[in-house]
């Protein structure tokens, strides 16, 4: 048998979540041969699949910080690509709450910063401007900032775009990767992994949670993670008129607070917690973050617990101790790490990959040379609640009645969806993948009604699907 030589990539992008898939995307633009590798079964299934998942406007970073720039630029750049991809964003605004004197009197403050952060359409406003537009808010406000371009927008929608554009322009994708060393060479860079070795020349680690053990790996200890575990609970979608806009909490130095927010899929969200942890996989919810949470939506917004609760669920973000991002190019050992993202990586993602281009560009440690043509972006399915769905498209069905068929009731998710995502460049290969792309099994009944139909389709369609090890050996051109 003859032996199997694996092949040196120009490029290794370590994560396939936003940052990562971002970065990809990126350098599919030029004449690379990219991998993007990661340790899960699915392309953003760890940070990057449970946020609140907000187009931010930067109004609250840091002046002058490269977060502050990117978070900004991302902004613009990410409504662009949502335009142009389908992916499904609601400009619901959002309002800053202040409930005490000390909150109202750091408003000014607030404003001041959206101004140097170059965001200058905030305004503060009278306890009668808020309960005006949230008239459903908890008594005691006394005031507010309004944050106008603050919009709602699917995480899992972004994240798959970004990494289906990286493997339409060429991008080779290795999932269920999980670095376990590297070794350095002349020439290259081998990533010593569970599921085999993976060769490259330049090694770009963008690992969220796992960011900095990566980093220890080049030889450096500059930035530490800190898992912090953020708990939401979702209200069912009658809730909906109750939260209009993003009802914000004044920040503190462990986050955004706890806010009310309306979902891209109809529902509402109240949290998240932020609980600093030992344990990277730590996602399970806790009966004490339960009881946080409600704690805090009584003063907030007493009627809304009077609804119905769909879901809970725990995400964890990559708290670093490094006081901004950190993407920085090592030429020497042909390594660069983009670490500390924290959750505004959703908004500044492809931002970043940007970033990286520009830094590569000046540097001798690749040649970046742009390909003749490149293929259009793709147009994702959408499976926000305010945008034409499938099951309510009357041409659709009749061109192709699998889209009437309606499998998951709460979600009305159909066949036809359910078909289509196991012939996307990226298909589902856990049930979890299937209901980030579809929604299927994500309502109120959370399956127990839909769950025997949509597993008998995932295993049917599914067992067409290679296993997330071998997706990696199929360059996938549509």
């Amino acid at each position: 048998m003859s032996k199997v030589i694996n092949p040196v990539y120009d490029v290794a992008v370590i994560g396939a979540g936003i940052v990562g898939s971002a970065i990809a995307r990126q350098l599919g633009e030029y004449n690379l041969n990219v991998v993007l590798v990661d340790s899960r079964s699915d392309v953003g299934d760890g940070t990057s699949k449970a946020n609140t998942a907000i187009l931010h406007t930067g109004f609250d970073a840091k002046p002058g910080t490269l977060e502050s720039r990117l978070v900004s630029r991302g902004y613009t750049l990410l409504s662009e690509y949502a335009k142009a991809t389908g992916i499904p964003v609601e400009p619901t605004g959002a309002i800053l709450v202040a409930w005490d004197k000390e909150q109202l009197d750091v408003l000014p403050s607030l404003k001041k910063k959206a101004e140097e952060n170059g965001y200058k359409k905030t305004e503060i406003v009278d306890e009668a401007y808020v309960y005006h537009h949230v008239p459903d808010l908890g008594p005691g406000v006394l005031g507010g900032l309004t944050v106008p371009g603050e919009s709602i927008i699917c995480t899992w929608t972004t994240n798959l775009a970004l990494a289906t554009e990286a493997v339409l322009r060429g991008v080779e994708l290795k999932l269920g990767h999980k670095i376990t060393s590297v070794e350095k060479g002349l020439s290259h860079t081998t990533l010593k992994s569970d599921a085999g070795e993976i060769q490259a020349k330049l090694i770009i680690n963008a690992a969220g949670l796992g960011g900095d053990y990566i980093d220890q790996m080049f030889g450096y200890d500059r930035f530490h993670i800190t898992p912090r575990r953020g708990e939401l609970i979702v209200y069912d979608k009658q809730a909906r008129p109750l939260v209009k806009k993003i009802v914000l909490p004044v920040p503190t130095a462990l986050g955004k607070g706890v806010l009310v927010s309306p979902t891209i899929y109809g529902n509402v969200m109240l949290g998240p917690t932020a609980e600093d942890l030992g344990d990277r996989s730590a996602t399970g919810t806790s009966e004490s973050g339960f009881e946080f949470l409600l704690s805090k939506g009584e003063k907030l917004m007493p009627k809304l617990l009077q609804e119905e609760v769909t879901a809970t669920y725990a995400g964890l973000r990559a708290a670093s101790d490094y006081p901004d991002y950190l993407i920085d190019l090592d030429e020497t050992q042909k390594y660069m790490v983009v670490g500390g993202i924290r959750s505004t990586g959703l908004t500044s993602g492809i931002a970043i990959g940007e970033y990286v281009d520009e830094i590569l560009s000046k540097s001798s440690v690749i040649k970046l040379e742009k390909k003749a043509k490149l293929p259009p972006p793709p147009h994702m399915p959408n499976i926000g609640e305010s945008f034409l769905r499938p099951y309510q498209d009357q041409a659709r069905i009749k061109a192709d009645p699998a889209y009437g068929k309606v499998v998951c009731f709460c979600e009305r998710v159909t066949a036809g969806e359910i078909r289509d995502v196991f012939e996307s460049p990226i298909p589902p290969s856990t049930l979890d993948g299937l209901r980030r792309r579809t929604r299927a099994q994500n309502g109120r009944c959370q399956g127990f009604f839909c769950g025997a139909e949509v597993k008998e389709i995932f295993d049917c369609k599914g067992s067409n699907v290679p296993k997330p090890e071998e997706v990696s050996s199929k360059k996938v051109a549509r």
